[in-house]
């Protein structure tokens, strides 16, 4: 546990513990999320994740987000699979939390994705055009 000392609006120190119990990596990525009401839509949006954990995950919003409404998130992982394949982090959750800055979501249960491999992802091939002037 992490003990920091933050002053109360009087100036006293107070020791106050860190509740997290799972280790939080800083990993800022373009996240999209689906709020979901049943099998419905409620909302989308995008924003970035700011931390993330194996029990949850802190992104910025667009919007507040409903606290107890269940999301669905989906971002790029920064690492790929055997350094050539690209997977997408598919995160569900429920909203715990939520200012006017981001919200935070409890993680109930997370999928990795595979996006295919790069070796076989190739660029365009341009197709030659022919000009013709008329005559």
């Amino acid at each position: 546990m992490i003990e920091t000392q933050p002053e109360d609006k009087t100036g006293t120190r107070f020791v106050e513990r860190e509740r997290r119990t799972k280790r939080r990596f800083l990993i800022e990525q373009e996240v999209r999320y689906k709020m979901l009401y049943g099998q419905r839509i409620a909302e989308t949006g995008t924003g970035k994740t700011i931390n993330i954990s194996s029990g949850g995950v802190w992104f910025s919003t667009e919007n507040m987000l409903t606290s107890g409404m269940p999301v669905e998130l989906s971002m790029n992982w920064p690492v790929l699979l055997n350094d050539s394949c690209p997977m997408k982090l598919m995160i569900y959750g429920c909203v715990v939390r939520s200012n006017e800055r981001g919200a935070a979501v409890a993680i109930e249960r997370y999928e990795f994705r595979t996006q295919g491999s790069r070796a076989f992802q190739q660029p365009g091939i341009p197709v030659p055009v022919e000009l013709r002037l008329p005559s």
